[in-house]
């Protein structure tokens, strides 16, 4: 078999004009399908991602991403420090503490979650900076007793940088003979972030030691730490080796990740863009497989020349690969305009939608956009795929055809 020779009988045909109109426009819609298939759900999974990769920035690099909570103070915390950063994925350790909170302001009062934090850590090592002043972060010192509130606790509040508001703890509750008391102390505004999601509501940032005396516990211990990873989608499989170190050093320790708190809107997320890209790659599938009718009726139309190319030698294997070449160039050009216009669409997205006047996300907002060359190459090998298993049953007709009787009334 000449490999080379199918191949150019195939794009012959592929080129010649059929006498067959309906063919011509099954092949047209075939294209076209997977032209605007492809092109959308690069587009879409682009735009998925985008959404993604910001959920996780503005999320995920406020919260702590992965917590050891240890059942006794550590006596050398920076030995422990030195240990998980050799971890691979870990970008830091700083110490944490965590605890559910009220906050009252003269006007309105709204649970918080409250993280003590170690500032001059924090900064080099969480993305909050970048949305807070650098003399908030001076303010949070221990024994100064300042608050960074999110920018929507902070309008709930009716609060701004120098107003006072009060922090009371469910932790170090004392009992009298009126009840229990809980915890609490006047806190100064020492700033406030925005990270542009739900963490700006509910999430208010001390200094360690101020945070472990709100709570009535040692401000010098330490019993919690915070671990920053270069990625936090990796932080449960590092949870399990971080855990089996601390073990190995004699630590008892429970170590949790972001999951507990927000795994909820990353899993609803995930499965969006996975049904989305399972009804797109649909579309793709349907548009394949529009190649089968079109080669039906090329093989019925090709009949005879098959019988005679059969006759002269070529064989039923050859015969085959004519017709899945002349799919598959079909696909081929399909891809390659899906692959083109969606890649500069998903470039240009914004651009092109502020020439239409369309604001998805608001005015003066652009659509978040990651471009995956792995998603690329996926997207590209899958629909290949799908194609040279539409091109098979009508490769299989015409391999199958008998010179003898289909030349019998020529």
């Amino acid at each position: 078999m000449n490999p080379a020779l199918s191949c150019f009988i195939g794009y012959r045909y592929w080129r010649a004009r059929k006498s067959n109109a309906f063919a011509s426009f099954i092949t047209f819609f075939a294209v076209s399908g997977i032209f605007l298939g492809v092109a959308a759900l690069i587009v879409v999974s682009s735009v998925m991602n985008g959404l993604e990769g910001q959920l996780k920035q503005r999320i995920l690099g406020a919260i702590p991403q992965l917590t050891v909570h240890t059942a006794k103070p550590l006596a050398d915390w920076h030995q422990v420090e030195t240990r998980l950063n050799a971890l691979p994925g870990v970008k830091g350790v700083e110490p944490s503490i965590f605890t559910q909170a009220m906050v009252q302001s003269p006007s309105n009062i709204q649970a918080v979650a409250v993280y003590g934090v170690f500032p001059e850590t924090d900064k080099s090592l969480s993305p909050l900076a970048a949305h807070t002043f650098n003399e908030a972060f001076k303010l949070l010192q221990a024994g100064g007793y300042y608050v960074l509130l999110g920018s929507e606790l902070a309008q709930r509040l009716s609060v701004v940088p120098g107003d006072k508001v009060r922090l009371l703890s469910g932790e170090g509750v004392v009992y009298s003979p009126f009840g229990p008391v809980p915890s609490q102390r006047t806190f100064t505004v020492a700033g406030v972030f925005e990270m542009g999601s739900q963490v700006d509501a509910n999430v208010a940032y001390l200094h360690y030691s101020d945070a472990r005396r709100l709570m009535r516990k040692n401000g010098d211990d330490i019993e919690d730490l915070r671990i920053f990873l270069t990625d936090p989608f990796l932080a449960p499989a590092l949870a399990q080796p971080v855990e089996q170190l601390l073990q190995a050093q004699g630590i008892d320790a429970q170590v949790n990740d972001w999951r507990d708190s927000y795994g909820h809107l990353f899993a609803a997320v995930k499965m969006e863009k996975n049904m989305m890209s399972l009804l797109l790659s649909l579309i793709i599938a349907v548009a394949a497989f529009n190649i089968v009718s079109a080669l039906v009726m090329m093989v019925v139309d090709k009949t005879a020349d098959v019988a005679v190319l059969k006759t002269q030698g070529l064989s039923p294997a050859a015969v085959m690969l004519v017709f899945i070449s002349q799919g598959s160039m079909n696909a081929l050009v399909g891809l390659i305009l899906g692959l083109t216009v969606g890649v500069l669409a998903t470039l240009y997205i914004n651009p092109i939608m502020s020439i239409f006047g369309l604001h998805i996300l608001g005015v003066g907002q652009q659509l978040p956009v990651m471009l995956d060359l792995g998603q690329l190459g996926l997207i590209a090998v899958g629909t290949v795929v799908l194609t040279l298993l539409a091109t098979l049953y009508p490769a299989a007709r015409a391999a199958a055809v008998q010179p003898a009787n289909a030349l019998r009334y020529e």
